[in-house]
């Protein structure tokens, strides 16, 4: 059998027909987690909880990574990319379906084993899809391939929780001013109802996700392994074809990377890669927190419930157009290293903006923190996993595992607004930017060799 690197290296069409695929599964990823923004503020109102306790829908989401990201990787070696991430939507379309008997009694603890259930589908497909779009094409250009599945990923969020919070959030308002004045049989009734309006949008939702299970199957795919690709990729010349032409592509210094890597032993002797993780970790939570908290605290400022359901789609459309902008921009006019950079910047001054003025210009500030957050994931991923050779799958699942940042740190942030206020709280991420901003200046040249540092 021929090898994968042959197949998704050659020409561009063979190199387009994958990535469509893996944009189909972007647009999965982004439609399925944006649906907990809609989910806090539901769910503190039919299940009557507090600021804490609803964020532990993002909780239960993003801790699954955690727990899943090694045994994913276990998985796809067993199984291979193709039938591993059918194995990924198959759960999660389990996870969405556990939403009709959460919805049936109300029952807030099956409402979040569904979300964990999801969660742990999704990083199935995360370890899979991920390395796949750093591998089809040079490691330079990585962050521009991650963009176009960021909008892919982007469109989805956007639309998400639009369709979402017409169906469960349109009278809300309403129904929080009434639920003062009902008896307790009749606030039962109420918030029963209320709850059982995520039964249909999720039997929907489940059985598109079976449906897309088989076309990934059937699909035309093909199998690679980073480590294998990597390597080949490490050669000091390697030939393409591309519109026709044939080019050379070189890339200095890493014919020595293999040789190198054999003479570490663990994933863990690469410095730049654990500083990698952990900013990714922080920006996971930071991108959460912003995308998560937008409705809530819209209505903090005193903005209703009916109106500030489309914010979360505000933050998701800024993030769409930092994509756009790191299409056009990187590698030509901008590096990865320096996007991540100006990004921070702007995540520490939209933060501190919010934070210092109040009502729709302070909701807007945390809006436009997606486009500070749009090119973060794009950058630290490349700048993380390169070079890591044959421990590619290894440091992916790591890179994975980061993903929990968006379990920890809006619950932090719930915590601090039940103890101090919605606005206060967004002191947490003004910390988490300077760390993301001090790896992109200096973090991922630790322990990384000169001639591969320059991305």
């Amino acid at each position: 059998m021929p090898s994968s690197s042959a197949t998704i290296t050659g020409a561009a069409p063979a190199r387009l027909h994958p990535l469509i695929i893996i944009g189909a599964l972007f647009f999965i990823f982004g439609f399925v987690t944006w649906l907990s923004s809609v989910l806090i503020p539901y769910l503190q109102i039919a299940c009557e909880l507090n600021s804490f306790q609803s964020y532990l829908v993002a909780f239960a989401f993003y801790i699954s990574y955690f727990v899943m990201a090694a045994p994913s990787g276990w998985l796809l070696k067993i199984t291979g990319y193709k039938k591993g991430m059918s194995a990924g939507l198959l759960l999660v379309a389990a996870g969405s379906l556990l939403f009709v008997p959460a919805a049936m009694y109300r029952q807030y603890i099956i409402f979040l084993t569904g979300l964990f259930v999801q969660g742990a589908g999704l990083a199935v497909l995360q370890t899979a899809s991920n390395p796949y779009v750093t591998i089809l094409g040079p490691v330079e250009s990585a962050a521009r391939r991650m963009s176009i599945m960021g909008i892919c990923n982007g469109v989805a969020g956007i639309v998400a929780p639009l369709i979402l919070g017409a169906v469960i959030l349109s009278d809300a308002d309403g129904l929080v001013a009434d639920l003062q004045r009902m008896t307790e049989a009749q606030k039962t009734a109420a918030l029963n109802g209320l709850a059982q309006k995520v039964i249909i949008p999720y039997i929907v939702i489940t059985a598109l996700l079976l449906v897309l299970a088989a076309l990934i199957y059937r699909s035309p795919l093909p199998e690679i392994s980073p480590e294998e690709d990597v390597e080949e990729n490490n050669m000091p010349a390697q030939q393409s074809s591309a519109g026709g032409h044939n080019t050379v592509r070189e890339d200095a210094g890493t014919a020595s990377t293999a040789r190198d890597n054999a003479e570490k032993g663990s994933v863990f002797q690469f410095p730049y890669l654990l500083l990698g993780v952990f900013t990714l970790f922080l920006y996971v939570g930071v991108e959460v927190i912003a995308g998560n908290t937008i409705i809530s605290y819209g209505a903090y400022q005193g903005i209703r419930l009916s109106t500030a359901r489309f914010f979360t789609s505000f933050t998701l459309l800024a993030m769409l157009g930092g994509y756009l902008a790191g299409i056009v921009l990187i590698p030509r006019y901008l590096s990865q290293q320096a996007a991540l950079k100006y990004s921070a910047l702007l995540g520490i001054v939209f933060s501190l903006a919010a934070i210092f003025t109040t009502g729709y210009t302070s909701v807007l500030f945390i809006a436009l923190l997606g486009l500070a957050n749009s090119l973060m994931y794009p950058a630290i991923w490349p700048l993380s996993i390169h070079g890591l050779g044959r421990f590619t799958n290894a440091g992916a699942s790591l890179l994975v595992m980061a993903i929990s940042g968006g379990a920890v740190l809006p619950l932090a942030y719930g915590k601090l607004a039940d103890a101090f206020n919605e606005q206060q709280a967004y002191w947490l991420v003004v910390p988490c930017y300077i760390v993301i901003g001090l790896f992109a200046i200096k973090g991922h040249l630790i322990g990384r060799k000169k001639e591969l540092s320059n991305l």
